[in-house]
């Protein structure tokens, strides 16, 4: 939803997600609104100018006359940075999501800076051919339960400031994940290679996954190490106190791995050199979105789909 001032009259201006019109169109009173967020990533707070000669009435000018987004009617265009309110005023530091890619098993492909999943069989043993192993940022996405590769994610204060031998305050510890991603292209599966069920599919495509810690034996969210001594198997981003971390891998749907019709309509055409030996592939880029149920805090994850031209 948006605010947007017009000549004076303050306009709310509401659009109801998927999920809310159902329960909407039920008419048996169900329907509250339990829960909202407020953003601003339309503003650009560095346009403060406190040395405008014309007086402190005007050191905020050009925030003020920023246009404000109107309500979006696609769910896949949201907020990336909600606004989040805490009780406690003794707050140094507020939590973040990083994408942790130190170590070779959570690594983006070279030259890229994104992920990428193969679509099929075919594709997996093009790539692995003359290889050691599967190549750095490379998913096996037609055989997620073997692929040695994963996408990770660490919480916490990253901050100097703070020793990161120093538990993390339960209430700035993430203890949940939202996944959402295209839902023509691939699932998600932990760590193990578990499939994790989504909660729901909206009219966009689009799935949710809600992971819990400990809801499952799939150990999609474990804690991180705050010994000093990371005994965890990858390197650490998170300076301060830590929090927990998400891994997860990536399962290509049917629909990449027996056609290419999605590739043809959505993606284009390339060449990869994992090896000795140039790939002539098709290319699908799209993001996982993953955000904190605590704190909202959102990162994208890159991820290109690739299938092999025969």
């Amino acid at each position: 939803m948006a605010f947007l001032d017009n000549s004076g009259d303050i306009i709310l201006d509401a659009v109801l997600t998927d999920t809310g019109r159902l329960r909407l169109a039920r008419g048996d009173g169900s329907f509250r609104i339990a829960k909202f967020a407020l953003g601003d990533d339309e503003i650009d707070y560095g346009k403060y100018d406190s040395t405008n000669l014309s007086g402190t009435a005007y050191y905020d000018l050009e925030i003020m006359k920023t246009p404000v987004f109107e309500a979006f009617t696609n769910n896949t265009s949201t907020m990336q940075s909600k606004l989040i309110t805490f009780t406690r005023t003794n707050l140094l530091y507020l939590p973040i999501i990083m994408l942790n890619t130190l170590d070779t098993s959570n690594k983006t492909y070279a030259g890229l800076n994104a992920f990428l999943v193969t679509a099929d069989n075919t594709t997996s043993n093009a790539i692995l051919t003359g290889e050691n192993g599967t190549p750095e940022g490379v998913l096996l996405g037609d055989q997620a339960v073997d692929s040695k590769n994963y996408i990770q994610l660490d919480q916490g204060l990253d901050t100097t400031k703070l020793s990161a031998t120093n538990p993390i305050d339960r209430d700035l510890k993430e203890t949940q994940y939202i996944i959402e991603m295209d839902n023509r292209f691939g699932s998600i599966t932990s760590f193990q290679g578990v499939a994790a069920v989504s909660s729901f599919v909206d009219d966009d495509n689009i799935a949710t996954y809600f992971l819990s810690m400990g809801a499952t034996s799939a150990n999609f969210i474990t804690n991180l190490p705050r010994d000093g001594t990371d005994t965890e198997p990858t390197a650490q981003v998170i300076s301060g106190p830590r929090g927990t971390s998400l891994r997860f891998k990536i399962q290509t749907s049917v629909d990449l791995q027996g056609s290419n019709y999605l590739f043809e309509t959505l993606g284009s055409e390339s060449t990869i050199t994992p090896g000795d030996a140039s790939i002539d592939i098709y290319t699908l880029d799209t993001t996982i979105k993953v955000t904190g149920a605590t704190t909202g805090y959102r990162v994208d994850v890159p991820v290109r789909y690739i299938k092999k031209i025969v």
